[in-house]
């Protein structure tokens, strides 16, 4: 076994954690193992997020933390990878972390995997034509090949997979920074997406969620191009893999021919994750969302209608620069009138060079934090409610891990699920009847559960007398 060893820190997203595995994956071609003890690490990386402050300030903190092993003697190779490094010119980074040896832009381990080869490297100008391309829509040096190789540590334990299908993205939210980090909108092919899926159920997973800024554009970018409902028919094919998932989407693109390969594929769960991230139409106006919240409230009446026992998964901000108290509260009132399984709240934090950081940030951070709260309190009542419909019923559950002695899954609307059994049962589909429910969780009993004989082992003794 090597004794070269690697550790990877990840924030943010679902699309960090395939990048993280990805470039993990790469470090073990190249001899090195996982390790959970970054005192251990030959290579440290943080890969980052700064779709919000705290986020990003999360990443910070542990890329400082790094430095003390640069102190220590070992002098490991520390990496920063991921949106705070972005697509531009790393050199301001470079004076801010002097001890971080590489720059890696998101979803890109090039820079990386060059210093461990001893290539010549020209950082600046990579970084240009890392720019220069994502923004002329190619896939260069991203994750093309249609095989992953999972690190070894999660080969044949990891149950749930991450697959991108759609980087970066080209909508422009005034808000949001992640066109300025990740680059414009730009599909893979659906041969690679198959063909990645195809080596990750071999490698064990049974479960992929499709990956995309705004997944329900995918093929959008492409002269008469796939769809997303076209790849999903195209997946359902594939042998062993049982469940298929798909975030995050755009209102304005969730499609009549989307829904209807929800509704007729049954590998493909029925969780729909539609931001709304405000319920007034002049909030929307400014956040550059390009729908209304009629055309919202539309949406989701369609999608009951079609898959009427869906899960609607979204996300809202609050405190946008200008939200007025009346404004916040046509948000409130639209999510107790929709009644979503779930909401990603967040108060606004203003990104660089979005046009929202050019905006009076005038909600105080005290009225955000009240006004977050009132939502959290809503969602818990509305979830509760909802899952309070489950009980006494009998939900399939896809078992992803042990947590407390109890196994842990999820059902087909994403519900989490716990139950006792002494059987291994990590990786498999079991019907679990529901005996308790609560907002965020539910408990069970599997339905084929052994009965238990108290005779069993006994030795019938002859009657005396």
């Amino acid at each position: 076994m090597s004794d070269k060893q690697y550790h990877i820190a990840t924030y943010g997203c679902q699309m960090n954690v395939a990048d993280s595995q990805r470039l993990g994956s790469a470090l073990e071609q190249r001899g090195y193992r996982w390790t959970d003890d970054e005192a251990d690490a030959d290579i440290l990386v943080v890969n980052t997020c700064v779709v919000r402050q705290q986020a990003e300030e999360k990443g910070i903190g542990r890329i400082g933390s790094f430095r003390r092993h640069k102190l220590n003697g070992r002098q490991p190779i520390v990496g920063l990878m991921g949106c705070m490094v972005g697509v531009r010119s790393p050199a301001p980074l470079r004076e801010q972390f002097p001890w971080v040896d590489v720059f890696l832009p998101p979803s890109e381990p090039g820079p990386l995997l060059a210093l461990l080869d001893g290539d010549e490297w020209d950082s600046e100008a990579y970084f240009q034509e890392v720019k220069a391309r994502r923004m002329l829509n190619t896939l260069i040096d991203e994750q093309t090949t249609s095989e992953v190789i999972l690190p070894a540590h999660e080969r044949q334990a990891l149950i749930s997979a991450h697959v991108p299908i759609v980087y970066g993205c080209s909508h422009m939210c005034t808000f949001c920074i992640i066109p300025y980090r990740r680059g414009v909108e730009r599909s893979r092919h659906v041969g690679d997406v198959v063909g990645e899926v195809r080596s990750l159920v071999a490698q064990g997973v049974k479960e992929v969620t499709l990956l995309g800024q705004i997944v329900d554009r995918y093929g959008y970018d492409i002269a008469d191009g796939p769809r997303l409902q076209d790849l999903l028919y195209q997946l359902h094919e594939v042998e062993g893999l049982q469940r298929i998932r798909f975030l995050t989407s755009h209102p304005n693109y969730m499609t009549d021919e989307i829904l209807e390969a929800v509704a007729a594929l049954p590998k493909v769960m029925e969780q729909f994750e539609l931001p709304v991230q405000a319920g007034n139409n002049e909030l929307l106006r400014r956040m550059r969302r390009d729908y209304t919240v009629e055309e919202y409230r539309e949406l989701i009446q369609r999608v009951r209608a079609r898959i009427p026992h869906a899960a609607i998964h979204g996300d809202i901000i609050v405190g946008f620069p200008g939200e007025s108290e009346a404004q916040f509260m046509d948000t409130y009132n639209l999510i107790a009138e929709l009644r979503p399984d779930k909401q990603h709240l967040a108060k606004f934090s203003p990104r660089p060079h979005t046009p929202a950081a050019r905006m009076a940030d005038d909600v105080s951070p005290e009225e955000k934090s009240r006004r977050l709260q009132m939502l959290n309190v809503l969602m818990e009542e509305i979830s509760t409610e909802i899952n309070s419909r489950y009980l006494d019923t009998v939900q399939e559950v896809l078992v992803e891990d042990q947590h407390k002695g109890k196994w842990r899954g999820r059902t087909r609307t994403n519900k989490l699920v716990f139950f006792e059994d002494e059987r291994n049962r990590k990786g498999e589909l079991v019907d679990v009847q529901i005996t308790y429910t609560a907002a965020w969780s539910m408990q069970g009993v599997p339905t084929d559960l052994p009965v238990h004989d108290p005779n069993a082992g006994l030795e019938l003794l002859p009657m005396v007398g």
